[in-house]
């Protein structure tokens, strides 16, 4: 049985439950958030923050992971729900709405976090909310959920390893997700985060092993806060890349990636394409949880535009970026 919750006092209900249960259950059923903070230049530190809630499995965790002073960090903190499934604070960590889509404080404590935050987001765009996407393989679903994006700047400190580090005006992204996810399934799914002066471009982009296509989603926002301009199509040419800068195979576990390096293009509703060249750093791989991982990337558009980007390029098996991977359930296809 379900207990009601201080926010099922709210006219806030979407379907006939009470707000922990949810429409379609599942242990891979969850809401959560996902931060990235990065300097303009896309070069040094990464930081990374998650928050998420998980209604079959009752609990409420956080991540905190990136790349600092050239070393991959990453820890996990999490609580029971206790009868609260919607404060977003698990002890050591936490996010705080100041101003819904405006501004947003995230906070780790350093002495229990695996990185000590103390950050302010301040929105820079508008938010944009992508349709929501499905995938299933046979009669199970593996992916059913809607996003939100938003591009905004950062100020505060982190911490790690007793040193504080100040942010001040870095960029990043901000993502509000919910549904279900069965990451271990899904065969490629592609996080394109990209930070221009004028706004940014981003695209959540799906694809099967042998690259069809699935889904695609995204948009065009700009910091004069008009309104986001849809992505309509998305195409791709990346590679990983070793040490040395040249194409590298990424094998079963990525031992020989260094970064990521290509061309993507995007076409926007309304007939306008932006090209994109970016070179990054491998900077935090989800191995051996899953393959691929999280890119800091330097950007040119075709129109000479620069600046920076987060591109997540991660999945289960794929003919062009996980070609070599062992899995050992069922795909879609």
């Amino acid at each position: 049985m379900a207990h009601p919750t201080a926010l099922d006092e709210l006219f806030v209900h979407q379907l006939p439950e009470l707000l922990p249960r949810v429409a379609q259950p599942s242990t891979h059923w969850r809401e959560s958030y996902f931060f990235d903070v990065h300097r303009p230049d896309a070069s040094g530190d990464v930081v990374f923050l998650t928050m998420a809630h998980y209604p079959a499995r009752q609990r409420m965790d956080s991540l905190q992971m990136g790349r600092i002073g050239g070393e991959p960090v990453i820890g996990l903190l999490d609580r029971e729900y206790d009868g609260d499934p919607h404060t977003t604070d698990v002890g050591g960590a936490r996010v705080e709405v100041v101003r819904p889509f405006e501004e947003l404080r995230l906070y780790a404590d350093p002495d229990r976090a695996a990185i000590g935050m103390d950050l302010t987001f301040r929105a820079r765009t508008q938010p944009y909310g992508l349709r929501r996407g499905t995938m299933r393989a046979g009669e199970d679903i593996v992916w059913d959920q809607s996003h939100i994006l938003q591009s905004g700047t950062y100020e505060g400190s982190y911490s790690y390893g007793g040193t504080t580090h100040e942010v001040d005006g870095w960029v990043g992204q901000r993502d509000h997700s919910w549904g279900i996810r069965d990451h271990s399934r899904c065969p490629l799914w592609l996080w394109f985060q990209i930070q221009f002066e004028d706004g940014f471009l981003g695209v959540w982009h799906w694809e099967l092993p042998n690259g069809g296509r699935v889904f695609t989603d995204g948009c065009w926002a700009g910091v004069d806060r008009s309104d986001p301009v849809p992505v309509i199509d998305f195409h791709h040419e990346l590679d990983w890349v070793g040490a040395d800068g040249k194409p590298a195979a990424y094998g079963e576990h990525g031992d020989q990636v260094a970064g990521l390096a290509g061309v993507c293009t995007f076409m926007l509703a309304g007939g306008r394409a932006i090209t994109v060249e970016a070179t990054g750093t491998f900077d935090r791989p989800y191995e051996p949880f899953q393959r691929g991982g999280l890119n800091q990337m330097r950007v040119t558009a075709d129109d000479g535009r620069t600046g920076s980007a987060i591109y997540e390029v991660t999945g289960a098996r794929h003919h062009h970026f996980f070609p070599a991977t062992v899995v050992d359930t069922i795909l879609p296809s």
